[in-house]
């Protein structure tokens, strides 16, 4: 027999199929399978590095045998690997696939005791950055010349369709939490099960990364029943004299007000099965923040004690560092994260108060009367000074919230091995970059996520992509995997409709139309297939299903185009959003590649119900493929319907029939398209 033939037909993962329990309990025995070619292995071994445990042959299914064996856990984590004897040749499979050498590095790993909210696999989610979203109550938007930051009075936006300035922390286009509310059902219809929100609490900035307190949404974006105060004179830069913006944020009737706006929003959401999870920003606050007030906003405000930028004896002292301690009053001296004075970085190591208020407020949250699904954790691994603490606090994070709320999910900002975070009773997963906005964007645009460099080299490398996705999916635990967030765009980086048209820069030298110029909507539906279909959590950049472009922040932070919608673009996403939620494969299932040449690749979700191919030609002229997909365990003479079909300017789920021939599909596909085609039962 063909040696590459025989090692195609290996197969095992994490999931129920092939490891039952997915999340085991600290002493639980977990049944391990795995599978290959019919009457091929002499022998199939379980190797864990300190032994090797015999499989026994358990059923054979579509000419595979299938392998099993038990294994007690003994609390610590399990790592293992499976070695196939055949005549006088070794083989090996782990989490990257067949080889003929033993690698450790790829090895399969159980955490007894870790798992992460079933409802969150899969999740169909939707991020909002609540300014750009939708407007609900102009009464409450921040008003021209409210209050001073960065070095301009602050302004709002009379036109929602214009596009942000270069330099838009300060500009406001009125979106807010009751926007949301009115558009709820829009969000049901579309599909989404879960809301990620940028920044609610109290903050001067539209993005809302520099807190000014945690215990409050602001009152711009929720509600201000008590309004009033003093607006800046031209040329006046003292906060101290916005006697609007202070009362809006100050008064307590506001600050309740607006939590309850929340809690509104959260129970309506919840009421159309649609989660809530929130943004929280521990590593640093703002310098308005009540704890530093290097404004003066809450100077002589009944309540409020002493902010630590004005006195060394302020109860939050210890919640910064100040490199000059005899600076004081207005203390300069304070770090800021990355430098930036508006940024103060939050001194946990030196304050336990510190950390126990953050700890409290993880908590409070997801706990009633809020209830909140749980955290986006943004730029996690850089908390504190050091790993050692970093570590050490997010266990305490994750069993505060789990506590309060066992079904709350804890997403972390990452860049690069998330694996000591996700094996330590930490996160629950991260933020896909590595195993899925970067390589498919590599793969589909040859554009890096910030629209900074075009490689020609990886446009349509599928062997680079498909490298990258393999090794970086094994850093994950397979529950982490599948709520792993999957964006093709977000608030940080460029719409991924406007990477299809390979201009590199951004918005200030460009200019801002040329984002939506020469952009290929065929391969941002790939790149949607690829999302819907892929593990992981699917999460939509709002606006990217209406045809919304933009280069890198604040370009892409435009707002949401009401009644300017792409209609075609828009009824797509919810196709393919309905199909990606009426199939479990597409959840839980099993991934395995089929096949990969330049500008396409092909691969299959599966479970022992349902068996999908995937399809993807990003090339700019038709292919003819011959794929062999018996390797998914597809009986050889099955029937593929097709579900999806798509193609530059139009899409299709009008029912295609192929039928197998010993186990290949033959399939022709046009430009820029890609086809989800399922087994018919």
């Amino acid at each position: 027999m063909d040696e590459m033939k025989f090692m195609n037909s290996f197969f095992s993962d994490g999931t129920e199929d092939y490891c039952c329990p997915t999340e085991p309990g600290k002493y639980d025995a977990v049944t391990i399978r795995f599978r290959l070619m019919e009457n091929t292995a002499d022998a199939v071994c379980l190797y864990t590095g300190k032994s090797r445990i015999p499989m026994r042959k358990d059923c054979n299914l579509c000419g595979f045998d299938y392998y099993v064996t038990e294994v007690p856990l003994t609390g610590e984590e399990f790592r293992y690997r499976f070695r196939i004897e055949r005549g006088a040749d070794i083989y090996h499979y782990d989490r990257y696939g067949a080889c003929k050498e033993d690698r450790r590095e790829y090895e399969f790993v159980l955490e007894p005791g870790f798992s992460v909210p079933r409802w969150a696999r899969g999740a169909v989610m939707y991020q909002i950055f609540v300014d750009r979203f939708c407007c609900g109550n102009p009464a409450i938007t921040v008003r021209n010349g409210e209050y001073y930051y960065i070095n301009r009075h602050v302004s709002a936006v009379d036109n929602w369709y214009k596009y942000p300035e270069d330099f838009d922390v300060s500009e406001f286009y009125g979106g807010d939490l009751d926007g949301v509310i009115q558009k709820l059902d829009y969000l049901e219809d579309l599909g989404i099960e879960v809301i990620y929100f940028n920044p609610l609490f109290v903050s001067p900035s539209s993005h809302k990364y520099d807190t000014q307190d945690y215990d409050y949404i602001d009152p711009h974006i929720g509600a201000i029943p008590v309004d009033g105060g003093d607006l800046l004179a031209d040329g006046e830069t003292d906060n101290r004299r916005a006697g609007c913006y202070r009362r809006r944020v100050t008064d307590p009737r506001n600050l309740e007000a607006s939590n309850r706006k929340f809690i509104e929003l959260v129970e309506k959401a919840h009421a159309r099965g649609i989660r809530v999870i929130i943004d929280g920003v521990f590593n640093h606050c703002g310098s308005f923040h009540k704890w530093l007030d290097r404004e003066g906003i809450y100077e002589n405000a009944v309540g409020y004690r002493e902010g630590a930028y004005h006195s060394k004896s302020s109860p939050y002292h210890d919640f910064f560092h100040f490199e000059d301690e005899n600076a004081f009053p207005e203390n300069t001296t304070y770090e800021g994260w990355w430098g930036h004075d508006t940024l103060p970085k939050l001194n946990y190591e030196g304050s336990r108060v510190l950390e126990q208020y953050i700890l409290d407020i993880g908590a409070k949250w997801v706990s009633p009367p809020y209830n909140a699904d749980g955290w986006r954790l943004d730029v996690a691994a850089d908390l504190g000074h050091s790993q050692d603490y970093n570590h050490r606090f997010w266990k305490e994070f994750r069993k505060r919230v789990k506590e309060a709320n066992p079904e709350a999910l804890i997403l972390a900002e990452h860049y690069g091995d998330p694996s000591p975070w996700l094996r330590g009773g930490q996160w629950d997963s991260v933020m896909n970059y590595d195993a899925f906005m970067e390589p498919i964007s590599w793969f589909l645009t040859g554009m890096e996520k910030h629209s900074e460099e075009f490689r020609e080299d990886m446009l349509g490398n599928s062997e680079a992509a498909l490298h990258a996705l393999r090794h970086n999916m094994s850093r994950m635990l397979t529950p982490s995997l599948q709520c792993a967030m999957n964006q093709l765009s977000n608030h940080d980086h460029s719409r991924f409709l406007t990477r299809t048209n390979h201009m590199v820069g951004r918005a200030f030298h460009l200019g801002k139309k040329a984002a939506s110029q020469g952009v290929n909507k065929g391969v941002m539906k790939e790149a949607v297939v690829f999302q819907m279909t892929f593990p992981g959590a699917p999460t939509l950049y709002y606006g990217d299903e209406a045809g919304v472009c933009g280069f890198t922040d604040p370009d892409n932070r435009r707002t949401y185009p009401w009644g300017r919608e792409d209609q075609e673009l828009l009824n797509f996403h919810k196709e393919i959003i309905r199909i990606h939620k009426e199939n479990e494969a597409f959840r839980t299932g099993s991934i395995r590649e089929l096949a990969m040449e330049r500008n396409m690749i092909c691969f299959a979700r599966f479970n022992r119900q349902q068996q999908f191919v995937i399809v993807c030609n990003n090339s700019d002229y038709s292919k003819s493929l011959h794929i062999d997909v018996w390797i998914a365990g597809i009986p050889k003479n099955a029937v593929l319907e097709q579900i999806m079909y798509t193609q530059p300017e139009s899409f299709s789920t009008r029912p295609v029939q192929y039928q197998l021939e010993d186990g290949v599909l033959t399939i022709t596909l046009p430009k820029y398209s890609a086809v989800i085609l399922k087994k018919q039962q």
